[in-house]
């Protein structure tokens, strides 16, 4: 086991007071932003700590920011804030070549990942990431959004949120919660794709809480562009971080064979 120095609440964004947790092995080899989840809505780094500091015992640095969420902000501010991120590590003292820097997120944070890994090129994981948006929302235009218990949520961990299957009147609440109805197209990742963007490993459970439209979406996207990608799709209703230890062993050799 390689021991790890975390170093919690960096800021990165003094306007904002945004801050990460820093998760450094003795002699990290490559560097991962890793997001969390929560709808925009909820959530905190700390939800992130233990999938941290699995990558930290592999030789990665990870980066583990907070951002903004509703109602205090919509979007694109939690996207805004992965972007100051980035521009912060650019100029950071960081003990890792920035050209081995990787996006990870699950559910909301799989798509801030797949934005960066599109932005910036960079590889990218994304666990049940909210990817498909605008069209899921206009064929569902009779859903009606509610926001159900989410009391617990801090005091839960993430292998145990949502893993019931669909629950579209709340995921129709989260979305429409964080987005107003003129970005619903814009939030959409699939048509952000471009022949810059980086390489993609997808997952969703083919049951779950996230539908898998937009895996789909973005495989099409990918493929005509020319990236290099992969989808996995897993039996039942498990979402995200459930099923992260039967998708893990995968997601090294993923990143190992981009960042070495």
């Amino acid at each position: 086991m390689i021991l790890t120095q975390i170093t919690q609440d960096v800021v990165y964004d003094p306007a904002h007071q945004l801050t990460a947790d820093l998760y450094a092995p003795a002699k990290p080899h490559a560097g991962i932003i890793q997001i969390h989840g929560g709808g925009w809505f909820r959530g905190d780094k700390s939800k992130d700590a233990d999938w941290a500091e699995q990558w930290a015992e592999l030789g990665y640095f990870v980066i583990v920011p907070n951002y903004r969420i509703a109602p205090a902000a919509h979007f694109p501010a939690a996207q805004d804030d992965m972007e100051t991120l980035y521009q912060w590590l650019q100029q950071a003292d960081l003990p890792f070549p920035l050209t081995k820097l990787a996006a990870v997120g699950s559910s909301a944070g799989g798509n801030m990942a797949a934005m960066l890994g599109i932005n910036h090129g960079l590889p990218t994981i994304a666990l049940s990431g909210i990817l498909d948006i605008g069209d899921w929302l206009s064929q569902h235009e009779a859903v009606v959004a509610a926001e159900g218990d989410t009391s617990h949520f801090n005091q839960q961990a993430s292998a145990t949120i949502n893993q019931d299957g669909a629950n579209d009147p709340f995921y129709k609440w989260f979305i429409t919660n964080y987005i107003p109805a003129t970005d619903y197209n814009a939030a959409s990742v699939a048509p952000q794709v471009t022949s810059t963007t980086g390489p993609m490993y997808l997952a969703n459970s083919l049951n779950e809480f996230v539908p898998t439209s937009g895996l789909f979406q973005m495989g099409a996207a990918l493929g005509q562009h020319g990236i290099p990608f992969t989808l996995q799709t897993l039996p039942g209703s498990r979402h995200a971080k459930g099923y992260l230890s039967d998708v893990f062993p995968a997601l090294q050799v993923f990143l190992a064979s981009y960042l070495g």
